[in-house]
Parts: C-alpha cells; sequence; structure tokens
C-alpha cells in the first residue's frame, strides 16, 4: 500500500478524497462546492473528451454553443422541467457592483437590478429550444443534431471531487426530429454510444436501462442510462440520453412545415455525461497503490526512468531509450523519459505508480550490458525482463492486454457482487452483508419504490434494457410483476 494512503477496506470515502488529490486531478476551490481541476486531471478529462467528440461527430452531431444564461421566464414555459431544477438554480439579480461608502471594499450597486433575473444554466434545454425556434421552419431543417461541449451549475448542498459539484463540465446533446419514432431511436443509439465509450476506452462495464418514472430527467417522456458498479458495492449513473417528445417543442412553439404542408410539432432528445465519469474510472479500476487508468485514457501511457550514478552513465542510458522513445511515440504511444537529477528512481517508481501510468520502463548500466530493460504494469504491479530488441513491440501488446484485462477485472468483480433475490428479507440482508447490484421484481408503482428507498436507501437504478423479462411477484407488495429490475445503492 502507498505510504500514508487510507486502504479502500479502511475507508472508502477517505481513500477516494485522498487519491483525487494525491494523485494531482483535483482540489477543492476557495468557491463552495466547487473544484479545481488541476493539469493531469484535465489531461484526462482531454482524452474523454476527444474521444467522446469523434464518436458524436461520427454519429453526424456538430458542436455549437449556447449562453450561461437563461431568462428566468424560459424556465417557466416546461413546468415539469422547472420544478426538477428549481431547488438547484443559481440566480443573477444584478449587473454592477461599486466601492463601499463605507470604504469596505465593493458592494453590489443597489440601481443595478436587473429587469429579469437570469439562471446560470442548471442545463440547457430552455435556451436550445428557444433558439431553435428561430433554425427550424421545414422538414428540410430536420433533424437538428446539435452537441455543446460547457459547463453547468447545480447549487449542491454536498459535494465530493468529480462526483458532485456546484458547477462541472459536461456535454449536453439537444436534436430535433420530424417524427417520434427517429427521436426515439436517437436516444437510444446515443445510450449505445456511452456505452461503448464507458466498457471500450474506460474499461468500465454498463448495465443499459430505462429509469423509472420517478427517477426521469424534468420534462423527458423517457431516460436511458448507464448505470455502473463501483468497487465499494454502491453504483454510479455514468450518463443519460432523454426522449422528450413535444414538451419542449409545445412549450416554445418549435414548428416544422412537413412535406404535405402540415404544420407538426418536432420531436426532441438531450442526453448527456460529465466529469463525474472521472469519478467513475478512479472507482472502477483504483486501489491501495493509487490510481490505475486505462491505456486509452492515461495521459502519459509509458514512463521511462534510468538508473545512474554518475553522469556518463545517465549519457549511455539516454543514448538507448531515446530511440525507443521514439519508436513508441510513432506507434502513438505517450511516452515521458524523466531524467530529473531532483529525484531518485525509487520515488519516482512510486510517483508513476501512484499515478495510475500503465507501463514503466527502468534501465540502468546492468541492463545496458544485458541488451535489456526492465517493465513494470500498473494492473498487475508484475515486472519482467525484456530484451531491447522486442520491448517496443511488448509494449504495444501490453497496452492491449492492460485494457482488456481492466475491463474484464471490473466485469468479473460485478458479476459477482451482483445478486437475484425473491424476498424483501434477502433484499435487505444482501444490502447489508454483500451490497453491488441487486436484480428483483418490482410492481411498477412509485408507492412501492419510494417506501424500499426509504427502508433501505437503495433505489431502482434502471430496468435493463436486457436481461430476465419473466414475469414474478413484487419483493415488497407480493403484487404481480413484469420482469426484474436493477436496485443499488447509489452515488
Amino acid at each position: 500500500m502507498a505510504k500514508g494512503f487510507t486502504s479502500r477496506e479502511q475507508d472508502y470515502s477517505k481513500w477516494y478524497n485522498e487519491l483525487v488529490v494525491k494523485a494531482d486531478l483535483a482540489e477543492n476551490s476557495d468557491v463552495r462546492g466547487c473544484m479545481v481541476i488541476k493539469p493531469y486531471g484535465y489531461a484526462i478529462w482531454e482524452k474523454m473528451q476527444a474521444e467522446l467528440d469523434r464518436m458524436f461527430k461520427a454519429t453526424g452531431h456538430s458542436n455549437a454553443y449556447f449562453p450561461l444564461f437563461i431568462p428566468k421566464s424560459y424556465l417557466s414555459k416546461e413546468a415539469s422541467h422547472v420544478e426538477g431544477f428549481a431547488k438547484e438554480c443559481a440566480v443573477v439579480t444584478h449587473y454592477r457592483l461599486m466601492n463601499d461608502p463605507n470604504g469596505d471594499g465593493v458592494i453590489v450597486d443597489p440601481d443595478a437590478k436587473l429587469e429579469e433575473e437570469l439562471i446560470v444554466r442548471p442545463t440547457s434545454e430552455t435556451i436550445i429550444w428557444s433558439t431553435y425556434k428561430k433554425w427550424i421552419q421545414s422538414y428540410r431543417d430536420l433533424p437538428l443534431l446539435i452537441n455543446q461541449w460547457a459547463n453547468v451549475v447545480r447549487w449542491e448542498m454536498r459535494t465530493r471531487l468529480f462526483l458532485r459539484t456546484a458547477e462541472f463540465l459536461w456535454q449536453e446533446g439537444h436534436t430535433a426530429h420530424a417524427t417520434e419514432k427517429e427521436a426515439v431511436e436517437e436516444a437510444e443509439l446515443m445510450l449505445r454510444v456511452y456505452a461503448e465509450f464507458a466498457e471500450k476506452h474506460m474499461a468500465m462495464p454498463v448495465i443499459q436501462g430505462v429509469k423509472t418514472t420517478s427517477e426521469r430527467f424534468a420534462g423527458a417522456l423517457e431516460t436511458y442510462c448507464i448505470e455502473a458498479l463501483m468497487q465499494d458495492g454502491k453504483a454510479l449513473q455514468a450518463g443519460t440520453s432523454h426522449f422528450l417528445g413535444q414538451n419542449f417543442a409545445k412549450a416554445f412553439d418549435v414548428k416544422y412545415a412537413s412535406k404535405e404542408g402540415k404544420e407538426e410539432f418536432v420531436w426532441a432528445t438531450s442526453w448527456g455525461v460529465s466529469t463525474r465519469l472521472m469519478g467513475g474510472l478512479i472507482m472502477t479500476h483504483s486501489d491501495d497503490h493509487g490510481l490505475v487508468l486505462p491505456p486509452k485514457l492515461a495521459p502519459i501511457q509509458v514512463a521511462i526512468i534510468p538508473i545512474y550514478r554518475q553522469d556518463d552513465q545517465l549519457e549511455a542510458v539516454t543514448e538507448k531509450v531515446l530511440p525507443i522513445k521514439k519508436a513508441l511515440e510513432e506507434k502513438g504511444i505517450s511516452v515521458k523519459y524523466d531524467d530529473r537529477d531532483t529525484y531518485k528512481p525509487g520515488w519516482k517508481f512510486n510517483e508513476y505508480e501512484f499515478k495510475g501510468v500503465p507501463v514503466r520502463l527502468a534501465m540502468g548500466p546492468r541492463d545496458i550490458e544485458n541488451g535489456t530493460v526492465e517493465v513494470a504494469r500498473r494492473d498487475t504491479l508484475e515486472k519482467e525482463i525484456v530484451s531491447l530488441d522486442n520491448v517496443v513491440e511488448h509494449v504495444q501488446k501490453l497496452m492491449i492486454e492492460i485494457q482488456e484485462n481492466l475491463y474484464k477485472r471490473a466485469l468479473d468483480y460485478r458479476a459477482e457482487t451482483t445478486s437475484e433475490i425473491d424476498t424483501y428479507a434477502e433484499f435487505k440482508d444482501v444490502l447489508k452483508t454483500k451490497g453491488g447490484f441487486i436484480l428483483a421484481h418490482w410492481d411498477g408503482t412509485a408507492e412501492t419504490e419510494e417506501r424500499i428507498k426509504k427502508e433501505t436507501k437503495a433505489t431502482i437504478r434502471c430496468i435493463p434494457l436486457e436481461g430476465d423479462k419473466t414475469e414474478g411477484i413484487c419483493i415488497y407488495s407480493g403484487k404481480p410483476s413484469a420482469q426484474k429490475v436493477l436496485f443499488a445503492k447509489a452515488y
């Protein structure tokens, strides 16, 4: 275990908080509930962002940007939407400061009150749909497939770095379609995009499903989601995609002229993932030695550390290392050669291990004599001696192996920590002793859902799109159930 670092078994929450800070990912800011994402953490987010952006564009979407501020009246136009976000909104009421007449810094100028208050966006449906009214007139303007990379503010009272902060970074897609069928297909497509990203790049297995009525996004007719399981047995909602029907089109009067010349309201979707994915990445793979990163998202994929006593030894190692570094970079692998003389090799080993660098190479005078290099992989902490002639090919293979191993390890853990149960007594026992995902029958009522949540703090994470569809008896009420749903305690 890393020195002075809380283990997961000791205190999972403390382990997570320490890891985020000590691995140089983020820290709390002077603004309550907000975070500073540090360069190493932001580099991981940039890799996530770049891949997601590529996937969005490959499915026909374009990026745009909309205002940070939303007139208060816009939020009043869609009743369920405003109800869902009302308690989380930050409100701008004035537009100017002035010097305090008493000489005590600055105060808000009372004469600079806005005619209409502005909401700092908690999400952008309203401002975007007010804009779409200008952009959409005919069926020729559809589908309109827009994504925005932005920040949002939701005034959270209890915050945790990456998982829940008052301000966070995200992307939000907002699309308009001519038919209900096209809009539903879009929402389902983006769910699959999110699932593919989570599994192929984050190495984080997810379950795709739909939310219950009470858990739907405010203003949506259907909310699709991907749910992941963290190492403490709690679920994390990792992404959502919403079929909005015509609610926002009607609220903002967004119509199009069909091929037949009829005026129709458009059909809508929205979908998003956020820096919460960073929390999911950390909690899915990391261990008591620090951060563990899948190669596809690691800012540094290979760290090379020279071992030497005299300058001439460093020169000899450098001469051997630089061609390896160049060859790896030509294969698209990011490499850092750490020849700093201010830290000893052992300190560097610990640093790169803690920061989750997938592969570490070490070379000293003896390695040069033998024509070898020491190769260490972060996921298993195994070391091996590899010939210099084969090291580039070997590292290439390791990139694939580590990515696959991390996914398999997380998938195996989920399988071990998923229970199928038939009684409420068993349900409560599993929650208390094991945690994880629980598949159980539910009668489909909000009343039963709320009672289970109140009594156990477990929620229905989703109704899985795939899995056991057989009918049964609700574990709580004893009433008929259409299929088993996924329960868990969650972040």
